[in-house]
């Protein structure tokens, strides 16, 4: 759970004042402040990696270790409330209810305005949704949208994005609950093209109830001008953005996320997209996750002071 919360109020010209204090009502772990203080007295290039919907930051533990062995300083920050691990997690789903898609981008916000320098982002599904909208703000010096969940404007709606969808969106009642998933809808959401006996190590190492109000949020963003779902996509100060898809995602498929490199290729800054052959949802955690990272990795080392250390 929460370790003891530091907290305070950002200036009003939205940078941290000298301490790094935060937004009214915001708080962050002191592991979380630590990673903070660590990059603050680092002259490596920061890295902040998103995690999505049914996972925690242990997802990003082999990619922090490829990236600051290429020469960067990673944090991996919860979303609000995040227990520490899976069990917590399990025992305590009530903690994920209720946190929508616009708090928990504050909340990162919050964090990337305790940095001296603006950092790599990088996000995994809702992780990727909030991503784009952490580099539509402005915050991002390059940014990496792994499977991205779906903004506002992007219009596919495949029937295996649903299919994934309707764990929540069945009942209404689940826009204020925690939402696990069961093994065989992690098989299908996340897990569809790994053997059975990593699909089972997956669940068990990994999944974790998900605040089911992020994809009510999701699903009605063109419905509703008034979305937290929006992204800024044309910020001149966006920064390089590099979208990545894997071809047989049910959660997000490429008709979604080339949707979104669509719309975010209006952009004056670099937007890419890559798509990921042979893999599923779970392209950051599964087997080949290093493919995706070293992806990820040759395309913020085109733009920040690591190009050098890759290899």
């Amino acid at each position: 759970m929460k370790h003891e919360a530091i907290a305070a109020s950002l200036n009003s010209s939205g940078n941290a004042p000298q301490g790094g204090e935060l937004a009214e009502g915001l708080t962050i772990t002191e592991h979380e402040a630590e990673q903070v203080e660590r990059a603050n007295a680092s002259s490596s290039p920061p890295v902040v990696f998103v995690h999505g919907l049914w996972l925690l930051p242990s997802s990003w533990d082999r990619w922090v270790t490829l990236f600051e062995e290429a020469g960067c300083v990673a944090l991996t920050p919860g979303w609000p409330d995040d227990p520490e691990t899976v069990s917590q997690a399990r025992e305590h789903p009530e903690v994920f209810a209720g946190k929508g898609i616009g708090e928990i981008a504050d909340y990162e916000e919050a964090i990337i305005h305790r940095l001296k320098r603006k950092p790599v982002i990088i996000g995994h599904s809702f992780g990727g949704l909030l991503t784009m909208i952490l580099a539509g703000r402005g915050l991002a010096a390059a940014s990496v949208a792994i499977s991205p969940a779906p903004f506002r404007g992007v219009l596919p709606l495949p029937i295996p994005a649903l299919r994934t969808a309707s764990v929540a969106l069945r009942n209404p009642a689940n826009w204020n609950r925690a939402v696990p998933l069961s093994y065989e809808q992690f098989r299908y959401s996340f897990a569809n093209v790994v053997g059975e006996d990593e699909a089972k190590e997956l669940y068990l190492g990994y999944s974790v109830p998900g605040a089911g109000e992020p994809l009510f949020q999701a699903a009605s963003a063109n419905l509703n001008p008034w979305s937290e779902a929006q992204v800024n996509s044309t910020n001149p100060v966006r920064g390089p953005m590099l979208i990545v898809s894997a071809d047989s995602d049910h959660t997000v498929p490429w008709a979604i996320a080339n949707a979104a490199y669509e719309k975010q290729k209006r952009n004056q800054g670099v937007t890419e997209i890559v798509k990921m052959p042979g893999r599923g949802h779970s392209l950051t955690i599964d087997a080949g996750w290093r493919d995706v990272a070293e992806k990820a990795l040759e395309f913020v080392g085109r733009f920040t002071t690591i190009t050098a250390r890759i290899a």
